[in-house]
């Protein structure tokens, strides 16, 4: 019986990715929005049927594809918890570098409705890395003390203008030095100067 449950699931994950594949080969192809999913079907060489057994719609298959960089994410702001005096907002690096790897699909979403969809995503990820950051340095019980979520959402939109200015750049710093430019502005504010 494990051994079906495994060849199951590894054929699940085969289509999973085959159609992902197939997406991101259409969206450098012609962009995202004039994608239809017979193209992603006939690309992954799927059924329709079976494209919908895994998702509801290509914006549903394209978010699907943000999980792994979710968990990714994750991991990697847990590892820097972990060290906690070594590094403020560890999921900056790794996404950095994510993009840079992904840096034609990126540009190939910019502008698209698919493309907010996708940012909209990846906001929405941060925006929980940076509450379960906040959530773990302790209570701000003080009067002044500002709210988390203005903190998070301050964060998370610092770090989307850097992203997308960096982008716009043609990534031309590598993924460290962004990185350190980001955390330093984050947590020294405007007064920062670079050295």
């Amino acid at each position: 019986m494990k051994t079906t449950e495994h060849m199951i699931d590894r054929r699940v994950a085969r289509t999973r990715r085959s159609l992902h594949q197939a997406l991101i080969s259409l969206i450098l192809a012609k962009g995202y929005d004039p994608i239809t999913v017979e193209e992603i079907c006939e690309a992954a060489n799927v059924g329709r049927s079976t494209f919908y057994l895994h998702y509801t719609s290509k914006d549903d298959l394209k978010r699907s594809g943000l999980d792994s960089l979710r968990r990714h994410l994750d991991a990697t702001a847990r590892a820097a918890q972990s060290e906690r005096g070594s590094r403020r907002f560890g999921f900056s690096l790794a996404m950095f570098e994510h993009a840079r790897e992904h840096v034609d699909l990126y540009r190939a979403l910019a502008g698209s409705r698919g493309g907010a969809v996708a940012l909209g995503t990846i906001r929405q990820i941060l925006s929980d890395l940076v509450r379960d950051e906040l959530a773990a340095d302790g209570d701000r019980g003080s009067p002044d003390a500002i709210p988390r979520e203005l903190v998070a959402q301050y964060v998370v939109g610092a770090y989307m203008a850097v992203l997308t200015w960096w982008l716009d750049g043609g990534t031309k710093l590598p993924p460290d030095r962004i990185d350190a430019i980001f955390r330093r502005l984050a947590t020294e504010g405007a007064m920062a100067k670079d050295s």
